[in-house]
């Protein structure tokens, strides 16, 4: 019996039955031989994590814009704190905590540049519009590895699509992450403007203080050993109605004075501007894409989809460069 075999009986017998177990797959799209060491689950999270849309998140914004300070989250340091509490959580529901990490680790990998301003230009001037999410799943499966794709498992793709608000995932392990993505950034954002000092703790009414507590650290406690109290033993993961309510709450107070907060927000119309004369710029010029963009829109790609990958694959810093390069003129010297 093999390492893998092992690890995916143990799973048959150690976790819950409403668990996805490894050896139940749904498989991937392209058939491929097992590992003799790792399950289907673990070799998804390693793709991901070894893949360049990973390592692209480092210079993404999450909140702020380029912020100046060393502390403040990006999208890279967002994804490893949702993957740590969806992996904690699952572990105390004796879920697949691979699953959940591959999901996790993979669920905003088609983030654009500069957050979510990013994503609302792109949407604004890309036929058929332009979702995040869908772009992660479309990264994994058909811009990694030069056009190929990850060829990741069915459950981690399905887990990546249904992460945001309105999505309904197909596994707990799904479930999990998309309400720990919740969780995780409504308080990361919060502890990032406090150190900002756009919000403070008196601006949070003390009903949810009282509720969930009285700092940032106590909330984030209070709302993951709810969520595991309300989840253990049961085919749904939910929260208690209370906290539920109080996640909204406290992300509704985010949006009103952080998310839209005029301070915090002030460059996002310049970034906005930016990509939509990048879209607009490689639209017309299909021949200053990349060659792996190029050979996509000679495979039948739509020339518009395309330079949405391109845009969106961008860090915060490398579409400033682009954006000068193309548009800010050189000072003229004699050689």
């Amino acid at each position: 019996m093999s390492i893998r075999e092992r690890t995916e009986q143990w799973e048959e017998e150690a976790l819950s039955p409403f668990a996805a177990k490894s050896r139940c797959t749904k498989g991937r799209e392209r058939r491929e031989d097992e590992c003799d060491i790792r399950t289907a689950y673990q070799r998804d999270r390693d793709r991901i994590l070894h893949s360049k849309a990973f390592r692209r998140l480092k210079d993404k914004t999450q909140v702020f814009l380029a912020p100046q300070g060393d502390h403040y989250r990006t999208r890279l340091t967002h994804t490893l704190e949702v993957s740590q509490i969806a992996r904690t959580a699952a572990r105390a529901l004796a879920l697949n905590e691979d699953l959940v990490e591959a999901i996790a680790l993979g669920h905003d990998l088609g983030h654009p540049p500069f957050g979510h301003a990013g994503e609302a230009a792109l949407d604004s001037v890309c036929p058929g519009g332009f979702v995040h999410c869908i772009q992660s799943v479309r990264t994994v499966e058909r811009l990694e590895k030069g056009g190929r794709g990850l060829n990741l498992t069915w459950e981690v793709r399905d887990g990546i699509l249904n992460h945001r608000t309105a999505g309904h995932p197909s596994t707990l392990e799904g479930q999990v992450v998309r309400i720990c993505d919740k969780i995780a950034y409504v308080h990361h954002d919060m502890d990032d403007a406090q150190r900002a000092g756009i919000i403070s703790e008196d601006d949070i009414p003390i009903t949810l203080r009282v509720l969930l507590g009285g700092s940032i650290r106590e909330r984030l406690n209070t709302m993951i050993h709810d969520l595991v109290e309300n989840s253990l033993g049961q085919p749904v993961i939910r929260m208690s109605p209370e906290r539920a309510e109080g996640l909204l709450e406290l992300r509704r107070l985010m949006f009103a004075n952080v998310y839209t907060n005029r301070q915090a927000k002030k460059e996002e119309d310049k970034a906005k501007y930016m990509l939509i004369q990048l879209y607009e710029y490689y639209t017309r010029h299909q021949d200053r894409l990349p060659e792996e963009y190029r050979k996509l829109i000679r495979e039948g790609e739509e020339i518009s989809r395309t330079v949405c990958d391109y845009i969106s694959g961008m860090t915060d810093r490398y579409s400033i460069e682009m954006f000068r390069r193309l548009y800010i003129p050189k000072a003229w010297e004699i050689y």
